[in-house]
């Protein structure tokens, strides 16, 4: 059994591991954020877990297959982020600011969620989306290749 969850936790690490890909953001005022892409299953539940700070050029995009309804929860993201959900047409649908961070220790039911729509969510550092102007509505620029 023992080495049951080894392999799992091998095969865990393998997938999630795996390097991320970057792609430019441009948000609405020409502002260029550089965003590791979250595509798979893996990295979409790693997501910025564990990470300890995050400067304003950098973010994270989670890729989906289509426009669908998006719930994300922070727990063990060490950092308080900004999360815009966007269409397929790279449309802002709704921003999430200044969600709160968590710790391995915070109660489940203290965890902050967020709740949009769309085909792709940006995870900024917070107050990074109102400094540039990234609102529902804006459009944003990037471009993801498989």
């Amino acid at each position: 059994m023992r080495n049951y969850f080894a392999l799992w936790g091998l095969l865990l690490c393998l997938c999630a591991c795996k390097p991320y890909q970057t792609i430019p953001v441009t948000l609405p005022d020409g502002f260029v954020v550089q965003a590791r892409v979250a595509d798979t299953p893996a990295k979409q539940e790693k997501g910025l877990m564990f990470v300890k700070e995050l400067p304003e050029d950098k973010g994270m995009i989670f890729i989906f297959d289509k426009d669908q309804e998006q719930a994300f929860w922070m727990k063990n993201t060490l950092i308080d982020l900004d999360m815009v959900f966007i269409n397929s047409q790279k449309t802002v649908t709704s921003v999430a600011e200044q969600m709160p961070r968590s710790y391995t220790y915070t109660p489940d039911k203290e965890v902050a969620y967020a709740l949009g729509y769309g085909q792709y969510v940006l995870e900024l550092a917070a107050q990074t989306a109102a400094k540039h102007h990234v609102q529902p509505g804006v459009q944003l620029a990037f471009t993801y290749e498989k």
